[in-house]
């Protein structure tokens, strides 16, 4: 199996196969904020988001949701479907938070009645700006079908999840996803879903998620390692 570096991100490497249509992912054990202007190095982060996210991905599939995750390889490594990547960050908000209270001026907890569905161009050296529909369809990011399809999609993985993680006793409050699209021209899921890039409260209102390190507000592993533990029970009650 080919160990070609295709690609080194803030929390994953990207590494060819001797088979073209796939991928190794191996997570890293990096903690980033503001487009990596902070860095961080935390023990085990990697195999935590690397558990937490495979878990996710096996059940989308499951649940019928196409995406680029085919296995997991071992503590921090996933094999994965080649994808080329949309450069559009699909954000979706149950409630207020983060950058949209900041935004707005509004206080974090409310509830969505209906939610919010951003998109962000990403681009680093633009810093990720907040774009809207007529802006991704203008830059050629895509479609206006495909536009559609990502915000209809969205908002069904969001349903699944927040079912989810409330079996769990926590509350899905927004989350950020990437999609690319395979040799066929599919749009898939890819990237990764973990703790580092949605936001879970617990029923105290405690974070356990990158906030946590955003906000010095305790041990990102250990609070990575909860939300392990709980989704592990579901899928050992479901085998």
């Amino acid at each position: 199996m080919s160990t070609q570096l295709l690609y080194q991100g803030k929390a994953k490497d990207i590494y060819g196969t001797d088979d073209p249509d796939q991928i190794i992912s191996v997570y890293k054990d990096q903690a980033t904020m503001l487009n990596g202007a902070r860095k961080e190095e935390i023990a085990g982060k990697g195999r935590l988001n690397n558990l937490i996210s495979s878990l996710i991905f096996e059940r989308l599939n499951k649940a019928g949701v196409a995406t680029h995750f085919i296995k997991r390889l071992s503590e921090t490594e996933q094999l994965n479907k080649m994808v080329s990547i949309i450069p559009l960050e699909v954000v979706l908000r149950n409630r207020t938070a983060g950058s949209f209270s900041k935004r707005f001026g509004l206080k974090e907890g409310l509830v969505l009645e209906t939610p919010i569905i951003e998109f962000y161009y990403k681009n680093d050296d633009l810093d990720d700006p907040f774009i809207n529909d007529e802006h991704v369809t203008f830059l050629g990011l895509a479609t206006s079908d495909e536009v559609a399809y990502l915000k209809s999609e969205t908002r069904r993985i969001n349903e699944l999840l927040k079912e989810w993680f409330a079996e769990i006793g926590l509350t899905l409050v927004d989350f950020k996803l990437e999609f690319g699209k395979d040799k066929d021209g599919q749009i898939l899921l890819a990237d990764e879903f973990s703790p580092d890039n949605c936001r879970l409260w617990d029923a105290k209102g405690n974070h356990l998620d990158k906030d946590v390190f955003r906000r010095n507000l305790g041990s990102l592993t250990e609070v990575y390692a909860r939300v392990l533990e709980r989704l592990q029970a579901v899928a050992e009650k479901e085998e």
